[in-house]
């Protein structure tokens, strides 16, 4: 009789465990440390708004997240001496 090769678990650690603790230090993307990790953010439009920002992105050729993070930062910008 042949064994069946095992698979993984779902919850599998990686072979090299240096790997993966040093990969938490470098933020994805190559972002700098602040843009690293976002909050996510809710909100209740009607569809018809939602449907004119959503034309409003493709039309810039940009994601609509990126349009609105860019609005919500020039609308709310860093204020020197405030809490982040």
């Amino acid at each position: 009789m042949t064994g069946r090769a095992r698979k993984p678990g779902f919850a599998s650690r990686p072979g090299n465990p240096e790997s993966w603790i040093r990969a938490a230090d470098t933020p994805p993307d190559g972002k700098a440390a602040g843009e690293a990790f976002t909050a996510r953010l809710t909100i209740d439009i009607t569809p018809d708004l939602r449907g004119r920002i959503k034309v409003v992105a493709f039309r810039r050729g940009i994601t609509v997240a990126d349009m609105l993070r860019d609005l919500l930062a020039r609308e709310f910008p860093l204020i020197e001496g405030d809490p982040t």
